[in-house]
């Protein structure tokens, strides 16, 4: 199993939520296919033709437990997978 695949199985199992660093969730939303804006500290990340985005911030160099909740969430919604 690769990094990446490892990165995401953390994301998606929702054991690791307060262990996820901030570089490693930007890298695989952009693996996943994610466009992105940045606006001061907030990433506003946005898929093809889905309305919804995300907005995560960094807490220093880590991400926060709830975004990452956020983000399963909407993986598992619109059935995004990494291939």
């Amino acid at each position: 199993m690769s990094e990446l695949e490892k990165m995401y199985q953390s994301i998606m199992s929702g054991t690791q939520d307060k262990n996820i660093k901030f570089k490693d969730l930007q890298k695989i939303l952009n693996v996943l296919g994610f466009d992105y804006r940045v606006r001061g500290d907030h990433f506003i990340y946005f898929y093809k033709e889905i309305k919804d985005i995300i907005n995560i911030q960094p807490d220093k160099n880590m991400a926060k437990p709830y975004q990452i909740k956020q983000i399963r969430n909407y993986l598992l919604e619109h059935k995004i997978t990494l291939k």
